[in-house]
């Protein structure tokens, strides 16, 4: 019998191609939403674009700053982090997988341009596609993943994973985490 969670994202194949291990990342705890502090699980614990959450809380539009991409095959994979267009300061890191064979060439062409982040390329584009929570997650970054959240060594944080379905499919596999939320 096969465990229904083995199909959505795993933590180690997100960061596989930027990492040897998650723990060069940081360390991830499984989390449920009532162990998270109230705004974190606002910005988390839901089916839908963290680009629309996070514009939502900051109350501005963010702008995408791919860190590192790699191409296999028809999967497309970036580490990314969100910037608020107001001052510059990350409100996220992110990886993304995607395998382009289930979604539309202008789609495609999109996220390669690296020039807007994945949720608001999906919605501009109208593409029907369903979010679906994988696994809420409490996140002690390691250093990189410190620096560019701006943490302190010991510091927490959180994210999730997800998966995105294009037309049914299941085309996009994400792995979110927040800097630090007031």
């Amino acid at each position: 019998m096969s465990d229904a969670r083995s199909t959505l994202p795993e933590i180690e194949t997100l960061t596989g191609p930027f990492y040897a291990s998650p723990d060069q990342l940081g360390a991830f705890e499984p989390v449920e939403p009532g162990d998270m502090p109230a705004a974190y699980r606002e910005l988390l614990a839901h089916n839908d674009h963290m680009t629309v959450a996070v514009e939502r809380h900051h109350g501005c539009q963010v702008d995408v700053g791919v860190l590192a991409r790699q191409v296999t095959g028809e999967h497309y994979t970036r580490k990314i982090v969100l910037t608020r267009q107001t001052d510059g300061m990350v409100v996220q890191f992110g990886i993304m997988r995607i395998d382009f064979s289930y979604v539309p060439a202008a789609v495609h062409e999109a996220i390669e341009s690296q020039s807007a982040p994945l949720g608001r390329i999906l919605i501009e584009h109208n593409v029907l596609r369903k979010l679906e929570l994988a696994t809420l997650w409490r996140v002690t970054p390691g250093r990189e993943l410190g620096d560019l959240l701006k943490m302190k060594a010991g510091d927490v944080t959180y994210g999730r994973t997800a998966r995105i379905h294009v037309d049914g499919q299941p085309a996009i596999e994400l792995l979110e985490i927040l800097a630090p939320v007031e």
